[in-house]
């Protein structure tokens, strides 16, 4: 039996290492940058912290800066028309998960024609050619897009969030540079970091986990311990360094064994409601994570000896998924977060379409604990 395990050719890590950019750029010969990028990081002047380097050199480039949350296929369209008018060799994309997956998107689509369509891209993707060359420089601790070699599209059409999986969308270089992420707001913090957790957590547990994953799920799950409160409460510029390798870290994990129903669930929210992602994920994880003790309750005590509890040793297997969940929670109130649904526009007379939806979601394979819609309602329903 082989396993397969899929990274970027190179990262750079450290505060203030945008700089390398430049370089990155003129060894690797690129002319003209598709620069990938929000309107409120533009407005923010977070973007800038990278245009300005790229003025500065004398390196073309065009802004995009047409990206929504839960991006649309209209935005992959919209930036794909750009690129090619432009005739962009390279896309540096500069944002959250939404920038990341968009730039994914063009970059897909600009390399293989035969999937204009973008709807195609769902799930499992056989495209023939590697994307056009990406750079991703994260200004979120949570999405891990830029190690990835998966993105999220939302299809409004279908009120479906399409988790397109596809070794040619890795990006050539991640710059994980955590003077981007110091500026974030304490809402969008807080829930990009919950769903670093959420990455982690999930593959450590799931179907496809490896050695290799394991080991950097559990020092994403302990940096994440370790630094959330600080980075989101108190802004602290080392814990949010650590919250930038530590969702790096989780991204390199589950890229390569796959994730499980907390996403599931979590991407019909976002389909229907717009609700942001790492709020969603933050907000069922500790009920999914009960459910899925009954099955990894051995996991999470391996988890507890590592986040301040090695007295989980001794205890039975309930009073582990209790005192797991609770951790879990009592993390996620400290940042401020709901721990409701109905607190986001989630809607009890919606919960069976929500529940279908989620059966089908890419995601639900990889988790550890089988699950059957009327599983899916009651945990909408507790989440609630």
């Amino acid at each position: 039996m082989s396993e397969r395990f899929i990274l970027n050719e190179t990262s750079y890590f450290g505060r203030g290492c945008r700089t390398e950019l430049v370089g990155v750029l003129k060894e690797r010969g690129f002319k003209k940058v598709l620069l990938v990028s929000d309107k409120s990081l533009v407005d923010a002047g977070v973007t800038e912290k990278v245009s300005s380097l790229l003025d500065k050199a004398k390196i073309a480039y065009k802004l995009f800066d047409n990206i929504q949350p839960n991006p649309p296929i209209e935005n992959v369209l919209a930036g794909v028309k750009v690129c090619k008018s432009y005739k962009a060799d390279v896309i540096v994309a500069v944002g959250g998960g939404s920038a990341m997956d968009t730039a994914k998107g063009i970059s897909i689509v600009v390399a293989n024609p035969d999937r204009a369509d973008v709807a195609s891209l769902n799930g499992l993707s056989n495209t023939k050619n590697k994307g056009l060359p990406l750079i991703c420089l994260p200004t979120t601790h949570g999405t891990a897009s830029e190690v990835t070699i998966n993105y999220v599209i939302t299809d409004p059409k279908k009120k479906i969030k399409m988790v397109c999986v596809d070794p040619h969308d890795l990006p050539i270089v991640a710059i994980v540079d955590s003077e981007l992420m110091e500026t974030m707001p304490k809402s969008m913090a807080s829930s990009t970091g919950m769903d670093a957790l959420t990455h982690a957590i999930e593959g450590y547990i799931a179907k496809g986990h490896s050695t290799m994953s394991r080991m950097m799920s559990m020092r994403a799950i302990e940096l994440i311990f370790e630094n959330l409160t600080k980075a989101v409460n108190e802004k602290d510029e080392k814990a949010i360094e650590n919250m930038a390798l530590a969702q790096y870290m989780a991204g390199m994990a589950f890229s390569n064994c796959g994730l499980g129903i907390v996403h599931s669930m979590a991407h019909q929210l976002g389909a229907v409601y717009n609700t942001p992602h790492g709020l969603a994920n933050a907000i069922l994880l500790p009920t999914v994570m009960r459910f899925n003790g009954e099955v990894c309750a051995n996991d999470f005590r391996e988890i507890l000896c590592h986040i301040g509890r090695p007295d989980a040793r001794n205890l039975n297997d309930q009073d582990v998924i209790n005192t797991f969940v609770w951790m879990i929670s009592e993390l996620s109130k400290s940042v401020g977060i709901t721990q409701r649904l109905k607190d986001v526009g989630c809607k009890e007379e919606d919960i069976p379409m929500l529940a279908d939806k989620a059966m089908v979601d890419p995601c639900k394979p990889g988790n550890p604990r089988e699950v059957t819609k009327d599983d899916f309602i009651r945990l909408y329903k507790e989440a609630m």
